[in-house]
């Protein structure tokens, strides 16, 4: 993940909401969204009043910013880019962050988390249409062939990730056998399920 100097955990709390960042503990009573649903710090039950329209815009934008690990100019290069295209710019942005190979990884069930999915991409333990490819926000593309590279099968978080996996999502198709998935086709936003309101980011860029 694109390092913010907090453990993810406390992120998760200032969002208010689980944004799994962490693999299986978000799923467990470990979580920490579960024990302390108020922002972290000495001030943190203090923090719970009303936002302005500008502070709901900006919360939603941080939150998905830290979902898919992005670093804020990264972010704000995927707006201009979802702005230029011709389409409904919040589908679009979030085509686009999902289209990152480290997210293809993760949804894909190859990963616990997307932090461990960059962590697999950049130790080049994933290769694109049988070449090795070790950078995070590499775009893919339909009919991508994504395979977990053959010296890398025994990896046990990588196993484990496999074994725990629950399902792919329409736009993606895996062969568990053979560490091999293919994108169907580029996302459509009822095929996922990152819970954003990606309008209050646009409408956030468009101040």
């Amino acid at each position: 993940m694109a390092s913010e100097g907090n453990p993810v955990c406390r992120l998760c709390r200032r969002e208010g909401t689980k944004l799994y960042l962490k693999g299986g503990k978000c799923y467990s009573r470990k979580c920490p969204v579960e024990k302390r649903a108020y922002p972290p710090g000495q001030h943190g039950q203090g923090m719970q009043r009303k936002l302005s329209d500008y502070g709901v815009q900006l919360r939603e934008k941080q939150k998905m910013r830290r979902i898919y690990g992005v670093r804020e100019r990264q972010f704000r290069n995927y707006m201009t880019e979802a702005i230029r295209r011709q389409g409904v710019t919040g589908d679009i942005l979030l085509q686009l962050l999902e289209m990152r190979l480290d997210n293809v990884v993760y949804r894909l069930g190859l990963a616990a988390s997307r932090a461990q999915a960059r962590q697999f991409v950049s130790h080049r333990h994933i290769t694109v249409n049988a070449k090795r490819v070790n950078i995070a926000s590499y775009q893919a593309r339909p009919d991508d062939v994504i395979e977990v590279a053959e010296g890398a099968r025994k990896i046990a978080p990588l196993l484990a990730a496999v074994e725990g996996a629950k399902g792919v999502p329409a736009w993606l198709a895996f062969d568990a056998n053979q560490f091999k998935g293919t994108i169907v086709s580029a996302p459509i936003r009822d095929e996922i399920d990152t819970d954003v309101q990606e309008s209050l980011i646009v409408e956030y860029y468009s101040r």
